[in-house]
């Protein structure tokens, strides 16, 4: 009997190994499903292999996400769902996935080899430190001597993106006292490319919503969200949906069934952006809150502010920052299509920008709103908005913003946030006068932002301690 027991045992543990076994693919048959393809709301997707680690990824905008191979055309997506290719004659003529069927549009698509690799080269990099160069952008550069910020662990950080330890990193600047001392690029990004900020996004709401306030258009972040919107009639009415005002969205504490925590919240992100009208969806939602209560991660809350400031002003979002915010401080190359429908399913409603010109908007905030002499935003907008008003995913939040710290070495160091998915980082560091900014492409997944200026970036200070 023991026998028997043991050799179940042997069997059960062979299967197991088998089970948990990819299944088996080259980079030459992973080509085979390149191409660009159909994809929802009449969008388009590409898919390519990566030579790096031979795995397929599913292209959406310039975000790759990864399909892994498990079985023979059929692969298995970050959401777990299977996404099968279909074939006519040998030939894959499309994927069908949860139900949909997509045709391949074109097999005419080149990936180039930096997009893939950090550096080209990677067995041969050797990282030597430059000062960034002084470009006509309004942002001054200097050299890193002299600024308590330590070459050899930013030569270390260097090694490691490069050879994928500290993986998908896209931009890594540093701004320390007033000047861009530290800007490397990785993979096909360079310093004019502009790079989506995802919800780093709502950070720019939450100033441009103050810009509104400070140049009267709108009354005060305590006028109700409802009272902007008298052409609307709204589901799940009540008095406490009638409280709700601009602070509350401002601090994501609407009260709304809306947080992306919460699996079963009716204000799932992936419903809103897939809705005709992400305004009327949000604001739809019934109230499980009293306005001002529980802190609810919940993207529909700036999306509503972005269409109130619309309101406000009477122009398009996109258009008043650029009059405004982007003006002031010479931000003249973005990409903000902010339409809250379900043509912007896939791009969010973000904003895109250069990393120097998300530094430019950290450093504004490092100076309490003021720019080359100019008071950009009020002193007390930047104060209010970089102060606790709630905690958020057991994290302290402001007005969009997050006020997180992190931990070096029995050393806390405590940074305000402008962050989205897949790693960008705008972090401002008041007691060292520092802005550090961070790109990335590790959307749905862990990022080694906050490892980056751990380790490399504010582990420099711990000795002068």
């Amino acid at each position: 009997m023991k026998k028997n027991h043991l050799l179940l045992l042997f069997l059960v543990a062979v299967y197991s190994g088998y089970a948990q076994q990819k299944f088996k693919i080259t980079y030459e048959q992973l080509k085979e499903y390149e191409g660009i393809y159909e994809y929802v709301n009449k969008g388009t997707l590409k898919i390519a292999a990566s030579p790096k680690d031979t795995v397929l990824y599913a292209i959406i905008n310039e975000s790759k996400y990864k399909l892994n191979a498990i079985d023979k055309d059929i692969f298995e997506n970050m959401s777990k769902e299977k996404v099968t290719f279909n074939r006519t004659a040998g030939a894959i003529t499309g994927y069908s996935s949860e139900g949909s069927t997509f045709r391949l549009q074109s097999k005419k698509v080149v990936f180039p080899k930096e997009m893939w690799y950090a550096r080209l080269n990677p067995k041969d990099f050797k990282y030597v430190y430059q000062q960034p160069k002084q470009d006509p952008d309004g942002i001054p550069t200097g050299n890193l001597d002299k600024t308590g910020l330590d070459k050899a662990l930013l030569s270390e950080m260097m090694q490691k993106i490069v050879d994928g330890t500290l993986p998908n990193v896209h931009s890594v600047l540093i701004i320390k006292d007033g000047k861009l001392v530290f800007e490397e690029y990785f993979y096909e990004y360079n310093k004019t490319k502009l790079h989506e900020l995802r919800s780093a996004t709502k950070s720019f709401v939450s100033a441009l919503t103050g810009i509104a306030i400070d140049k009267g258009f709108i009354k005060s972040k305590d006028e109700t969200v409802l009272s902007f919107f008298p052409d609307y009639t709204f589901k799940n009415l009540t008095e406490d949906k009638r409280l709700i005002s601009i602070k509350n969205l401002l601090t994501n504490q609407s009260g709304l069934d809306c947080d992306v925590s919460n699996p079963r919240s009716e204000g799932n992100e992936t419903t809103m952006n897939n809705s005709a009208d992400w305004i009327q969806f949000t604001l739809d939602l019934p109230m499980i809150d009293v306005p001002g209560g529980k802190g609810m991660y919940c993207s529909g809350n700036p999306i509503t502010l972005g269409r109130i400031i619309e309101k406000a002003t009477k122009i398009p979002l996109p258009d008043f920052a650029r009059q405004t915010l982007f003006k002031d401080i010479g931000i003249k190359n973005f990409i903000w299509n902010f339409k809250p429908d379900a043509s912007s399913s896939e791009t969010f409603c973000q904003v895109y920008l250069s990393p120097r010109d998300m530094g430019k908007f950290g450093l504004l905030y490092l100076n309490k709103g003021m720019w080359n002499g100019k008071q950009v935003i009020s002193k007390d907008w930047v104060q209010e908005s970089l102060t606790r008003q709630s905690v958020v995913q057991g994290v302290n939040y402001g007005y969009l913003w997050w006020l997180k710290y992190l931990d070096i070495n029995g050393v806390r160091y405590n940074g305000k946030a402008a962050q989205g998915n897949g790693g960008q980082k705008i972090y401002i560091w008041e007691e060292q006068n520092m802005v550090t900014i961070i790109t990335g492409g590790n959307y749905n997944s862990q990022s080694p932002s906050d490892e980056i200026n751990q380790k490399y970036i504010l582990a420099a200070f711990n000795k002068k301690q």
